[in-house]
C-alpha cells in the first residue's frame, strides 16, 4: 500500500550538465520556505545568466534548506550519464541540512532512496522545472553552481573555452577537439570525445552529424 505524501517539507530536485562533452553533472535539492516567497523563479533554461546569478543567492538565503551533489567525469564515464545523474541527485538530497518529507524530481525517473535512510516519499514530475517553484529553484542552483565550476576549470584547461560554452557541444568546442587532445575533464564515453581521442576524423564528423552539430 502506497504511503500518502507528507507535504510538510517538499524538496525539489533538478540537475544541470547531462548533455555537455566535458565537466561534471550537478544536481541541487531545495526545500522552500512558504513564508518567504521568491519572485521570478522559473526553469533555469528560460532565464538569462544574469537573472540566474541574481536569484541563486536569494534562494540560498530564503530557502529552508539547499543541497548540491556532483558526479564527476570519471563517474559519468564509468556509470553512464543517467546513472551519474541519479548519483548526483542522491548526493544533493543527502547534503540537505533539513530532512525532506517528500521529494519531487524533475523528469520521469527517480533516484533510489531506499538505502539512504530518508523517511520520505518521492515522485517524478515531467517538466517540473517549469511547473513547481521548488524544482525551479533547484534548477537555478544546479546551473549556477555548475557554471561556476566550468569557469574555474577553464583556467586549468585553456584552449577549450570552457567558461564560454560550459562544456556543451558548440562549434568552437568541436573545433578545439580537432586541434588538441581532450582534457581530463572531457567525457570519453561521449562519441565526439571518444573519436577525438582516437584521432578518427571521419568518425568524429559522423558523430557530430548524428548529434546535429
Amino acid at each position: 500500500m502506497l504511503r500518502a505524501a507528507d507535504l510538510t517539507r517538499v524538496a525539489g530536485v533538478d540537475e544541470a550538465g547531462r548533455g555537455p562533452l566535458a565537466g561534471p553533472v550537478v544536481a541541487a535539492a531545495v526545500i522552500l520556505d512558504p513564508r518567504r516567497r521568491i519572485r521570478g523563479l522559473a526553469d533555469s533554461k528560460q532565464l538569462s545568466p544574469q537573472e540566474r546569478e541574481r536569484l541563486a543567492p536569494i534562494i540560498r538565503a530564503r530557502a529552508l534548506a539547499c543541497g548540491v551533489g556532483v558526479a564527476d567525469r570519471d563517474e559519468i564515464d564509468s556509470l553512464n550519464i543517467f546513472q551519474a545523474t541519479m548519483l548526483a541527485m542522491r548526493r544533493a538530497l543527502l547534503a540537505l541540512p533539513v530532512a525532506p518529507t517528500h521529494v519531487r524530481i524533475d523528469g520521469n525517473r527517480c533516484p533510489r532512496l531506499t538505502d539512504l535512510q530518508l523517511a520520505c516519499t518521492i515522485e517524478a514530475i515531467v517538466a517540473g522545472d517549469a511547473r513547481l517553484a521548488a524544482i525551479s529553484a533547484a534548477s537555478i542552483l544546479a546551473k549556477t553552481y555548475r557554471d561556476a565550476l566550468m569557469r574555474a576549470l577553464d583556467a586549468c584547461y585553456p584552449g577549450f573555452e570552457l567558461a564560454a560554452h560550459k562544456g556543451y557541444c558548440t562549434p568552437a568546442h568541436l573545433d578545439a577537439l580537432r586541434v588538441r587532445a581532450p582534457s581530463p575533464q572531457h567525457r570519453r564515453s561521449f562519441a565526439p570525445v571518444r573519436c577525438a581521442c582516437e584521432e578518427d576524423e571521419e568518425a568524429l564528423d559522423l558523430a557530430l552529424l548524428e548529434m546535429g552539430a
